[in-house]
């Protein structure tokens, strides 16, 4: 995997760096973990939003509690 340079503001990379520090990881490491939280917050906000949706509308919830139900696995702890 190549490398590239990015351009932050000196704060942001001193923020990177301590943070680098503390996890024990490398600057290339830190910027990729954060990377890959924002996509999953992004992906969780997304989710989120599409479930208000479908609870604004009675019958779209319905439909998808159902849906939920019938395909659920059962965790054997019940």
């Amino acid at each position: 995997m190549g490398t590239t340079t990015i351009r932050v503001d000196s704060d942001t990379h001193a923020r990177l760096q301590e943070i680098s520090r503390e996890l024990g990881m490398t600057l290339i490491e830190t910027v990729r973990a954060a990377t890959e939280a924002l996509g999953r917050r992004r992906f969780a906000q997304q989710v989120a939003g599409e479930l208000a949706g479908l609870q604004r509308d009675a019958a779209a919830w319905a439909d998808y509690l159902a849906e939920a139900e019938a395909t659920s696995v059962p965790d054997g702890l019940g």
